[in-house]
């Protein structure tokens, strides 16, 4: 099924302009580069799979592919669900290389060295 594409610029137009017509912007990237990363898109939520979402509301999602292979899985989803949905071209990297508002996120902090063992 052919998954419509946003453009980070068109995105950010949307989500500036803010209301009702602002869209959901759903974070779909895997687990390892989700968890290692520092930064998202402003406001967008992780997303969960089932996770009840607005009717009507257009939904874009993003993940950390530029080819936007998770998030066209996901659209692809939502789009036979009767969701309007669209996916992020080029994914965070196109968003980051725009220059665009990033938001921070925690990532996982490095375990402290275990003590050595002494033989």
């Amino acid at each position: 099924m052919p998954v419509p594409r946003i453009t980070p610029a068109e995105l950010q137009a949307l989500l500036s302009a803010g209301g009702d017509e602002a869209p959901l912007v759903l974070d779909a990237r895997l687990k390892y580069p989700y968890e290692h990363s520092t930064v998202r898109i402003p406001g967008s939520v992780r997303h969960q799979a089932g996770a009840a979402l607005p009717a009507g509301r257009l939904v874009v999602v993003y993940d950390s592919d530029p080819d936007e292979l998770a998030s066209s899985a996901v659209a692809a989803t939502l789009i036979r669900q009767h969701q309007r949905a669209s996916a992020l071209a080029g994914g965070i990297a196109a968003w980051l290389a725009a220059g665009l508002p990033i938001e921070a996120k925690d990532a996982p902090r490095p375990a402290a060295p275990a003590a050595s063992l002494k033989a």
